[in-house]
């Protein structure tokens, strides 16, 4: 499962047409009715026709329509289809004008190039993502989002140092409880966390009231668990969910479940009548933000991440982990025991 880069990819999809202020369409007649032909199959959910009639559409527009681009690099990262997302990509620096558009392009362009490298395991991809963000920070050097994908990209170079550097910038730049400022911080004192599969950093406000992030449960292993009510095998596995609660009681590890209820009070009924004493959150559905994050389409779905914060399993359905979560548990003793001496 791919996480940062197309995360990152997500959040710049509007950003892109924002900062270049062309939203519209397509001019030409036949390329506007190609493009809402694409919207129709988007409502369909057929990803792969919707690709095809943007990139029709873009064509019969000469290359020029900037919606069409964008939902080409969009829906061609989701998948996989590396040249055409590269192309719409380099299409954009091409289209852009100002400083604001050349910056946010080339940082698009380098996420596609960097989410890529993160497939294929290949240094070039990295370095020609480096030159992207080089060239977006050229325009724009207060480019946060960019100065924070360089210092990953760095990081998978194993240029820790220059990675660092950036971290630092970034951390700089944004507010306390940015999460991703919190992950800098890890990535800071520890740079090879960078090039681990890390599990995307959040932060949510639980059933009691109170704001936890992953970063801050550093040191923890966490047992993220997507569920819902109206969810049969979600109630079949709650037993075991219960027996893994009170088995670690005490021990550093904290279990957060995340439920897709819509009905919020149905879900803290259900919460009370079963006795679920660990952390809950209410994402709201699979669109919901942690959801989208995790990329949950299926329930139940739980996530062990490490006291690294390095996703280490995943599982759909019931299954037995206590044995890895007691491993881990167990090295999560041991680097405390280690952190006091």
């Amino acid at each position: 499962m791919r996480y940062a880069g197309f995360v990152l990819l997500l959040a710049c999809a509007g950003m892109l047409l924002q900062a270049q202020g062309k939203t519209e369409g397509p001019a030409n007649e036949k390329a506007q009715k190609t493009y809402k032909e694409a919207l129709e199959h988007l409502r369909k959910d057929n990803i792969q026709a919707a690709l095809d009639a943007f990139k029709k559409a873009d064509k019969q527009d000469d290359g020029h329509c900037l919606a069409c681009q964008q939902k080409i690099v969009k829906y061609a990262a989701e998948l996989h289809d590396w040249k055409s997302a590269e192309a719409a990509a380099t299409e954009l620096v091409g289209e852009a004008q100002d400083a604001k558009d050349i910056a946010v392009a080339h940082y698009q362009l380098g996420l596609i190039l960097m989410d890529q490298a993160l497939e294929k395991h290949k240094d070039e991809l990295f370095s020609r993502a480096h030159d992207e963000m080089t060239k977006a920070l050229a325009a724009a050097a207060n480019f946060p989002q960019a100065i924070y994908a360089d210092g990953q990209i760095l990081a998978h170079l194993k240029q820790d140092d220059a990675a660092k550097a950036q971290f630092e910038k970034f951390v700089q730049m944004r507010p306390a409880t940015d999460v991703d400022r919190q992950r800098a911080l890890r990535y800071i004192s520890q740079p090879e966390l960078a090039r681990a599969r890390m599990a995307p950093p959040f932060a949510v406000t639980t059933l009691d009231g109170k704001r936890v992030s992953l970063d801050d449960l550093k040191g923890k292993v966490v047992l993220l668990d997507f569920w819902a009510t109206w969810c049969g095998p979600c109630r079949e596995a709650l037993p075991h969910m219960r027996t893994i609660a009170k088995k670690f009681e005490g021990q550093p590890l904290v279990v957060l479940s995340v439920s897709l209820d819509s009905d919020e009070q149905k879900w803290k009924d259900f919460i009370e009548k079963n006795q679920m004493t660990w952390l809950h959150y209410r994402d709201g559905g699979f669109e919901g933000p942690v959801s989208k994050l995790f990329s949950v389409e299926a329930i139940p779905h739980t996530f062990t991440i490490d006291a690294d914060g390095v996703l280490q399993d995943e599982h759909i359905g019931d299954a037995s982990i206590e044995g890895k979560l007691k491993k881990l548990v167990a090295r999560a003793h041991e680097v405390q025991t280690a952190e006091k001496q």
